[in-house]
């Protein structure tokens, strides 16, 4: 699965970042906090969740706005070991 990280500039399109490369990061730091796009789907961001749970990991997922309008947030998911 490839889900959309965070852009830093609204006009930039998003990179992306496996669950593998995810997993990785996650096992040599114990814990990480990722932000992804508001163009994952929201049932993917589910199923991240649900594999690091099975996984033992204890995982949040959040809505973050970072404007007044709807359209303006982004996921953030902090998995810790």
């Amino acid at each position: 699965m490839e889900l959309k990280l965070a852009r830093n500039e609204l006009k930039n399109k998003p990179k992306t970042i496996t669950i593998e490369k995810i997993e990785e990061e996650v096992e040599k730091e114990g814990e990480k906090i990722f932000y992804f796009d508001k163009e994952n789907a929201h049932k993917d961001l589910v199923e991240l969740v649900e594999y690091f749970e099975n996984k033992g990991y204890s995982v949040y997922l959040r809505e973050v706005k970072y404007g007044l309008d709807d359209n303006d947030y982004l996921y953030e998911v902090h998995i810790l070991k």
